[in-house]
């Protein structure tokens, strides 16, 4: 059995008997380009790279998966999952031969082989273990998004604009000078 049969007849039914592509917000993007490819001499471009599954939920890249045959271990697309993952900056990785699933937490490193998916919620809240419901009324109340307020907290987006910090500081009802100080 080759890969796209393994994905047809394995891995997308268990995927969606965890949700993903069924519940409201959750979506599942199939071999999803990462990047272009290189540019090569002449303007033409190599192959590009692509990750078989990229799992969405409320709008937020927050899982990659790596395809194999059903004739390999459930491990062998773990470092392509983990490349696309640390690409993306995302948390979870998985790797699935259809029989087997191997799930690579970015954060902490931790590896294992797993029953089913994640739900798009377990997903979400392991993600997002931190997440209070404040950050996401600052953000409806500053007219930014989620990954705005998570991206400004982590760290991540070091230098947002001006009219981000406008939108923050009125919802919080600070002065911008507050913010960066």
């Amino acid at each position: 059995m080759n890969e796209s049969e393994t994905r047809a007849e394995y891995i997308d039914p268990k995927l969606k008997a965890s949700g993903w592509g069924e519940v409201e917000g959750s979506k599942i993007f199939r071999e999803f380009r990462i990047t272009d490819g290189k540019i090569q001499t002449g303007g033409t471009r190599g192959k590009p790279e692509i990750i078989d599954y990229v799992l969405q939920y409320k709008n937020r890249k927050i899982g990659t998966l790596e395809a194999k045959s059903i004739d390999f271990s459930a491990t062998e697309g773990k470092e392509q999952a983990v490349s696309a993952a640390k690409k993306f900056q995302i948390d979870y990785a998985f790797s699935s031969n259809g029989k087997g699933i191997y799930q690579i937490e970015m954060k902490t490193g931790d590896e294992k082989v797993i029953e089913k998916f994640p739900t798009p919620d377990e997903l979400w809240n392991n993600t997002f273990a931190d997440w209070n419901e404040w950050k996401e009324k600052l953000a409806r109340l500053a007219d930014v998004s989620n990954n705005t307020i998570v991206n400004i907290e982590a760290g991540k987006q070091k230098n947002p604009t001006i009219e981000t910090l406008r939108k923050i500081a009125k919802a919080l009802g600070v002065q911008v000078d507050n913010l960066i100080k």
